[in-house]
């Protein structure tokens, strides 16, 4: 697989698996010159990304495909709502949110009781 193929999460497990490796003493699997090495300071980071972007590293993905289904969905049936229920709701009072005037009037009925 291409790098460019790779999302970004799987380019940071590949980065850092692979600097892992190098840090670790493992040989390189790109030729780079003693003087390119001095000039990235030896990081394997920079070495391993150098490998990434060349294709050379020998690491494949396992990307499994979601399975179809092959079921015909249906619609759930409509509830319906007992009698009982019915009636509640048309006789319920409609409840309102209770405004800053409305609590200074209560506030202030409250206060007038002697």
């Amino acid at each position: 697989m291409k790098s460019s193929e790779f999302t970004k999460y799987e380019k940071a497990r590949i980065l850092g698996a692979r600097t892992f490796q190098i840090a670790m003493n493992a040989p390189l699997l790109i030729k780079i010159s003693d003087a390119d090495l001095k000039k990235i300071k030896y990081d394997s980071l920079k070495i391993a990304e150098t490998e990434l972007n060349s294709d050379i590293l020998p690491i494949s993905i396992k990307k499994p495909l979601p399975q179809k289904k092959k079921e015909i969905l249906k619609r759930p049936k409509e509830q319906k709502i007992p009698e009982k229920e019915e009636e509640m709701v048309k006789e319920g009072e409609i409840m309102e949110l209770a405004t800053p005037e409305d609590e200074k009037e209560n506030s202030d009925e409250g206060s007038e009781v002697e």
